[in-house]
């Protein structure tokens, strides 16, 4: 689904903090602007961690030291923007956040530093190209045609509201929902969908990169907004993601991860939010799929699979990773299911360990591959946070357990 996308905008483009572990690295700051550097470069840590979590804050340091504008808050698509590529890099600024979100909960040590990049990044609209709704209020800089696009920016400022306790950015999503994205539904044979933009072309495309993300929105909204029937949107986004699935397992065809592991996300929450088991059942059932189907991963090695270079493809094992993470902490998931996708995430987290090249820090950029080194002349932001976004999930699950 997402390739015509990519199309589009291939032809539109032409800290770490030091911890008694020996696995942890020295702390590299900025030492002019945004380029990293300063201090001398610090002894490689072994591979094989003991410590995720020292590891997690490495990951995290290189996208915040290579990729992260500290003046806007919003993420480049090359390390300090070398490639001039980065002007409609905007449904990924949500990802590449998330995984900031993540470690401030992590590491208190963090927060502050991180939050502040977050409002910035709110501040500036997420590095939103699209400028026709500003002026509308808070929410209008988040316009965007592409009608996932601003679903995967909703879930953002809802993460920030949890992590932060501050309402206004959950207050922001809700809108931006309200107004540009629910008004979108269109009718099909079985009911209700949102199509992936409000262009006349799409009127019938009702993907899973759009509907299992608004669903999950929907789903989210609900906890706050009990009484304003974003239960019933959710569902009926649910059953529109059933419908147009390709069979049991797959959320579209072909298979990818990132909409594998929304929808499992939002059929969780569906669980909790109505106890009904079916929907926690689909979950188990298309998370699972993304860690043992040979089309989700590399037959080699058993880890993810290399789902392509371009900003798009290589940010979709990012989006997974957490939700995954969260369906194995879950007390109400099914025990198999959840310890094999234990498993898989542990095997690609050493697997991407053995794979980092210390010596290069803080440019210890992760690849595309999780099993192999990084090669490539130009860093990407998409693959480094997919790589971070590993890390930082496996220590908050190692953590938890």
């Amino acid at each position: 689904m997402p390739d015509m996308k990519r199309i589009i905008f291939a032809a539109l483009l032409g800290v770490l903090f030091s911890c008694a572990c020996n696995n942890a690295l020295e702390p590299v700051g900025p030492s002019n602007g945004n380029k990293p550097g300063g201090g001398d470069t610090p002894t490689p840590a072994p591979v094989a961690t003991s410590d995720w979590g020292a590891l997690a804050d490495s990951c995290t340091n290189v996208l915040v030291a290579n990729f992260l504008d500290k003046t806007t808050g919003t993420f480049w698509s090359t390390p300090n923007d070398v490639a001039r590529s980065s002007q409609y890099i905007y449904w990924q600024q949500a990802h590449a956040l998330d995984v900031l979100l993540y470690a401030a909960q992590r590491n208190p040590s963090l927060k502050d530093e991180y939050l502040a990049y977050a409002d910035k990044w709110y501040a500036n609209y997420a590095n939103n190209y699209n400028r026709d709704h500003r002026g509308e209020g808070s929410y209008g800089g988040f316009f965007n045609v592409w009608t996932d696009d601003m679903a995967w920016i909703c879930l953002t400022l809802i993460r920030i509201t949890e992590v932060t306790g501050d309402k206004k950015y959950l207050e922001t999503s809700k809108e931006v929902f309200d107004k540009y994205i629910w008004p979108r539904r269109l009718a099909y044979e079985g009911g209700m969908a949102l199509p992936w933009t409000s262009r006349p072309e799409d009127v019938k495309n009702f993907n899973a990169c759009t509907n299992a993300p608004s669903c999950l929105t929907a789903a989210k909204l609900h906890t706050f907004y009990v009484n304003e029937g974003y239960l019933d949107i959710a569902k009926t986004l649910y059953k529109a993601c059933i419908d147009h699935m390709p069979d049991n397992e797959r959320a579209e065809e072909p298979p990818l991860t990132y909409t594998q592991g929304t929808l499992g996300e939002a059929c969780r929450q569906l669980y909790h939010l109505t106890g009904d088991k079916s929907y926690m059942d689909k979950a188990g059932v298309v998370l699972q799929y993304a860690f043992v189907s040979n089309r989700c991963t590399d037959s080699g090695t058993g880890v993810l699979r290399h789902e392509g270079t371009d900003m798009d493809q290589s940010l979709f094992k990012a989006i997974l990773i957490p939700y995954a993470v969260n369906y194995v902490l879950d007390s109400d998931a099914d025990s198999r299911m959840a310890q094999t996708i234990r498993e898989k995430l542990m095997l690609c987290a050493k697997t991407l360990d053995k794979h980092l090249d210390r010596k290069m820090y803080p440019r210890m950029y992760c690849d595309y591959f999780w099993g192999t080194t990084f090669s490539e002349s130009v860093a990407s932001m998409g693959a480094q946070t997919s790589g971070a976004s590993l890390i930082e999930g496996v220590a908050r699950m190692t953590a938890a357990e």
